[in-house]
């Protein structure tokens, strides 16, 4: 199998001959001016409409699933062993999943998938509209939803550059986050009305339906407009080949390292949301819903600025969080409901930069034969961190409270963002210069070879 770069898609780029922290891209897709560029590709098109409504119907019976065990059991643990199994998979076999991935042709792959999540969702509609449905029964649907996503999750990240090509994948990648946010906004809305006028049941059948949409998409694509892309013969070794082939790229490991560090400690919101909600100010559940819904916002806006941008730099990623550590740093201290809230914009907004820029780096920096295993990589540190760090910054918030609680999440991420800026600045050969240009300062990374050559301050 080839390590090297892949015909067909964008090249891994060498971090000696394209610095990652430079005004150079860590990949160049053509710029484009659309914000909406990447639907005028028919296939990727139909994948978009499809899950429009899909991720619909996820946040819906997201929030039935938990609405549901909490209905049946009155406990918060249960409702919490439900997220740990659905999250569980992942943990155990996400790498694994990768392998399959580049092993498999990407639209078959997915057809199966997404049945089966159809299904499940089917299932525990039928067992709640007739009144059967136990807590164990919405367990084994949440592992099995985990089960089908260590495969689904990396096929339909990787099978967005099949969809489009390198040149509208950043495009492409930011569209797909600002249609999850969508109906982050949406989901929970339309299942809260559902579960109070008819139940919970509904819910989860409206989810199993969603999924016609999707596999009605993958159905209609056109197999010859898709771009080919190498795939990973059979073999042994491919899990450490994964794991060796994204450790010796400075380009793909320490982004993989800053999703982790801001993931774990500065990414668990709900823990953060819930203490300032109820115990800093006092203000109850409205208050909790307001704050997610306002994030929600500012990661539409953040996912949308994204697809307007023709590139995924890495300094990018580093400035964008930096920016998200210091704002939450910032909303720490803020002494009014109001103040607090309208941060919730700008948090949502540089958290989706951070989220978007690492996404569509990682997937141009890396051979299409090995994307199913870095993908799977990159998800499982991404996804995983929230739930190994919520008994952390739980215990922090609930010891000194919430306030130090996301104080000191904001300042992880920030130092975890500096630290790696200058590693990555390091690797690619990198100095500081400080000058004046148009008669203000400027602060920036150049060549060491050019850093003669910068005007002095």
């Amino acid at each position: 199998m080839s390590s090297g770069p892949g015909a067909a898609s964008a090249p891994a780029p060498d971090p000696h001959d394209s610095p990652p922290t430079s005004d150079a891209p860590a990949a160049r897709p053509a710029r484009k001016s659309s914000m909406f560029s990447s639907l005028t590709v028919r296939n990727y098109r139909l994948f978009f409409m499809g899950q429009v409504v899909s991720n619909t119907g996820t946040w819906m019976q997201r929030i039935a699933q938990d609405w549901l065990v909490l209905s049946l059991t009155g406990s918060s643990a249960a409702v919490g062993i439900t997220t740990a199994l659905q999250f569980l998979p992942m943990l155990l076999f996400g790498l694994y999943g990768g392998v399959l991935v580049d092993r498999l042709r990407k639209r078959p792959t997915l057809l199966v998938t997404q049945s089966s999540m159809a299904l499940t969702a089917i299932a525990l509609a039928v067992l709640t509209l007739t009144g059967h449905v136990q807590v164990w029964h919405v367990y084994v649907a949440a592992f099995a939803v985990g089960l089908a996503t260590v495969v689904d999750n990396p096929a339909r990240q990787s099978f967005v550059s099949e969809l489009v090509g390198p040149g509208q994948l950043q495009n492409a990648v930011s569209l797909n986050s600002a249609n999850f946010q969508s109906a982050r906004l949406v989901g929970p809305a339309v299942a809260g009305i559902l579960i109070t006028g008819v139940g919970t049941g509904y819910a989860f059948l409206f989810n199993g339906l969603s999924f016609i949409a999707p596999l009605t998409g993958l159905l209609l694509m056109r197999a010859r407009e898709l771009h080919v892309v190498e795939r990973a013969p059979r073999g042994k070794g491919q899990l450490r080949e994964g794991v060796r082939y994204v450790t010796g790229r400075p380009e793909l490991i320490w982004p993989i390292v800053l999703v982790g560090f801001v993931g774990t400690f500065a990414f668990n919101f709900p823990v953060y949301l819930s203490a300032f909600a109820d115990d800093v100010f006092h203000a109850g559940a409205g208050a909790y819903s307001m704050f997610n819904t306002l994030m929600a916002v500012g990661s539409v806006a953040g996912a949308l600025l994204a697809a307007r941008r023709g590139t995924a730099r890495l300094r990018l990623l580093i400035v964008a969080a930096m920016a998200f550590g210091a704002l939450e740093i910032v909303a720490a201290t803020t002494p009014t409901l109001w103040m607090f809230a309208l941060l919730m914009v700008p948090l949502g907004l540089f958290g989706m930069t951070v989220n978007v820029t690492t996404n569509t780096s990682i997937q141009m920096s890396t051979d299409p034969a090995m994307r199913g295993r870095v993908m799977a990589l990159y998800m499982m540190i991404f996804l995983g961190g929230s739930p190994v760090g919520a008994p952390i910054v739980g215990w922090v918030t609930d010891t000194y409270g919430a306030r130090i609680g996301l104080a000191a999440g904001g300042a992880v991420a920030a130092l975890a963002a500096a630290v790696i800026g200058l590693i990555l600045a390091r690797v690619g050969n990198l100095r500081l210069s400080v000058g004046w240009h148009g008669g203000h300062p400027r602060v920036r990374f150049v060549p060491r070879e050019q850093e003669a050559l910068a005007p002095a301050a």
